[in-house]
């Protein structure tokens, strides 16, 4: 018997249409037990993903900074208060309404537009002609970004590239400042407020409040700018805050954003506000946006107040006397290429900087102009001289190569084909290890550096060394503060200038000061470390961290930077007494008396080198010129201060005349009577 199958297509089509039924059945069953489960057991989960995707944080604007307070509690650098101009778009704002807002503020608010890009200006015609921009597209280019050949931003690109030069040049100076305007309203995120003018004038305020009907999402507010009450003092080293306009700089925006920054965020761009940022900045209002409404869940305050170790009173006299004395050595003979002096005072103790500054002198058709040259103290070097001779006779003592109280006769030294090389005076005759500081002898230095070396030295011999002996010095050069970082908490500190050669000739041009190069930040770690008896105490301008107040009272201390030892020599104590009996034996004699005024019981050293100038500002040395340099510390035995003082281009060599001005001497004098009368 045969069995037949059924194969009649309505029954086939009608089981079909049942299995799929049963299925879409299923999956109905299914998503109802979920809404079920979800609003009957999980309903908490279900409100708190609702709440999640309805509700966004967002914060304030930049708080005012902390202040700058000196080692007195005098506020260096403090806060004003600003009117401000922001704008927000509105949801039912166009681009045309934007347009004509830019219009009517530039009309009405004075807004520099220097900072006006070829590139602004053509975002703000492409969206005052959207249709001429749209042209400048041809068919097939919108045929390839159809096909997703093309991005958008690449079609933009494109219209840019063909706006002309013609279409650009009827703006006039209204609408160039709309154009900035209108792209202050748009840059940046969506979200944030944009600041349109950060130091508004009072009847510029009055008319964004009074006419809000037409300028749709204009707001006013308060603000703050930082003000320095003691004028330009230490200008420099304080260092400055970006605008809201600037933002955040270009090369820390990474950075910067991911610390939680916006882009429009007040930041330090240089020195102290750029070194202490972290501590300076204050903590932003934070807000919930939920359904739209704003509300405040976490106040913000101010930065922190950081407290330096300068002695305000005393950089004022310190800056003072500098700018006074430029102008007076101008009037004397030689000082043509004559620039800059440069002066760091500190307690060696601790490492802290109490005054530092450097000033200019250019002259001008309107006669001598003085020009704040601090940040020379960090990245600028000059060659030292004979201020380095006491860590000459360190490297003796420390090889073994020099005994307390060793006599070396003062001549000159001669090599084959080489012209000879002296000391000042050639008068200077038998000396030890304390009167060769006190008379500054270079030869005294040469025949300790070929000892050094191991050069059995005869005159008109002919000499080859190695790096060795060299390097020996750098190497407790380096022990005692030079040719190496100071640790300033300050950005950009420079090593100075290192020479990439070595011969005969250059270790003993390098024992007497005459090679490397180092800035007055490290010369004031020298003379600090041998005033410490070998103790290298790393520089520092803040003391403390303290908290911020809600009036002008001083806050709590958060943090109090103590000294901070960055190494110990190694070099027996007796050999730094030596030096530092060498040291206050200078200012007994000739070369030092009454350099640093009625100091009590000073110690230090007098330094005179041979320099280079480029009068001509082409980029080459054209000029040679000797420079003055001084270190030194009081009182001997307990010192509460130490200074450092660099003079360069003091005299000329195509001069007739030999006369060297006094003005390092008088620099060092003056601010060192200043010192122990008023702020020891």
């Amino acid at each position: 018997m045969k069995i037949y199958k059924n194969t009649n297509p309505d029954v086939v089509s009608k089981r079909r249409i049942i299995f799929i039924g049963i299925v879409i059945f299923m999956l109905f069953l299914i998503i109802i037990f979920k809404l079920c489960y979800m609003q009957l057991v999980n309903v908490k989960a279900s409100v708190s993903n609702l709440n999640k995707l309805s509700t966004k944080t967002v914060y304030g604007r930049s708080m005012p900074r902390g202040k700058i307070l000196d080692r007195n509690y005098n506020v260096i650098v403090d806060n004003i208060g600003t009117n401000m101009i922001s704008y927000k778009r509105e949801s039912k704002v166009s681009v045309k309404d934007e347009i004509d807002m830019a219009y009517l503020l530039a009309k009405k608010i004075d807004v520099s537009y220097t900072k006006l890009t070829v590139n602004m200006l053509k975002d703000f015609w492409i969206a005052n002609n959207k249709e001429e921009a749209d042209k400048k597209i041809t068919k097939e280019e919108y045929e390839l970004y159809e096909r997703r050949k093309l991005k958008a931003s690449e079609l933009e690109k494109l219209k840019k590239e063909r706006i002309g030069e013609n279409e650009l040049g009827v703006y006039q100076d209204i609408d160039k400042e709309a154009a900035y305007i209108y792209y202050l309203m748009n840059h940046g995120y969506s979200y944030d407020e944009k600041v349109i003018k950060d130091d508004a004038s009072d009847e510029e305020y009055a008319y964004i409040v009074s006419n809000k009907e037409k300028l749709k999402g204009f707001e006013t507010s308060t603000s703050w700018q930082r003000s320095y009450p003691y004028g330009d003092t230490l200008r420099q080293i304080l260092g400055n805050v970006s605008s809201y306009e600037q933002g955040l700089p270009e090369e820390l925006k990474n950075e910067y954003l991911k610390k939680g920054y916006s882009l429009n965020d007040r930041v330090g761009l240089s020195y102290l506000e750029l070194q202490y940022e972290d501590e300076l900045f204050g903590k932003k209002d934070k807000y919930e946006i939920k359904n739209g409404v704003k509300k405040l869940i976490e106040k913000g305050s101010s930065g922190n107040d950081i407290v330096l170790s300068i002695d305000i009173n005393l950089q004022q006299e310190l800056e003072k006397i500098l700018e006074e004395e430029l102008i007076n050595a101008k009037g004397e003979p030689n000082t043509e290429y004559y620039d800059h002096t440069s002066v760091v005072i500190t307690d060696p103790k601790t490492g802290e900087i109490l005054a530092m500054a450097s000033k200019q002198i250019t002259n001008t058709p309107d006669g001598y102009k003085i020009s704040d040259y601090t940040t020379n103290l960090l990245t600028g070097s000059d060659t030292p001289g004979s201020i380095v001779k006491g860590a000459s006779m360190l490297v003796g003592y420390s090889t073994g190569n020099l005994k307390p109280g060793q006599v070396f006769y003062d001549k000159c030294i001669k090599f084959k084909n080489t012209p000879q090389k002296c000391s000042w005076s050639t008068s200077l005759g038998a000396l030890n290890d304390i009167t060769a500081l006190r008379y500054s002898s270079n030869s005294y230095q040469f025949q300790l550096a070929l000892k050094v070396a191991g050069v059995n030295y005869y005159h008109n011999m002919p000499i080859k060394i190695d790096d060795t002996a060299l390097n020996t010095y750098r190497s407790v050069f380096n022990t005692l503060g030079l040719g190496v970082k100071s640790g300033i908490d300050l950005p950009n500190e420079t090593e100075g200038y290192k020479g990439k050669t070595s011969n005969a000739g250059l270790l003993l041009n390098y024992s007497i000061g005459q090679y490397d190069t180092y800035s007055a930040l490290q010369l004031s770690s020298y003379v600090n470390t041998l005033a410490n008896l070998g103790e290298r105490n790393k520089l520092h301008l803040v003391k403390e961290i303290r908290y911020s107040t809600d009036d002008d009272s001083l806050g709590s201390v958060k943090k109090t930077y103590e000294k901070e030892v960055l190494n110990t020599s190694d070099i027996d104590k007796i050999y730094f007494e030596r030096v530092r009996e060498g040291f206050k034996s200078v200012m007994d004699g000739y070369l030092g008396k009454g350099y640093m005024g009625s100091s009590p019981n000073p110690a230090g050293k007098t330094g005179t080198s041979e320099s280079f100038y480029d009068s001509d500002g082409d980029g080459k040395v054209d000029q040679e010129t000797y420079s003055k340099s001084f270190i030194g510390y009081a009182p001997y035995d307990n010192p509460v201060m130490s200074i450092v003082s660099i003079s360069p281009h003091v005299r000329h060599k195509k001069s007739s005349s030999t006369y060297a001005s006094g003005v390092n001497k008088r620099i060092v004098s003056r601010i060192c009577n200043i010192f122990f009368e008023n702020y020891k």
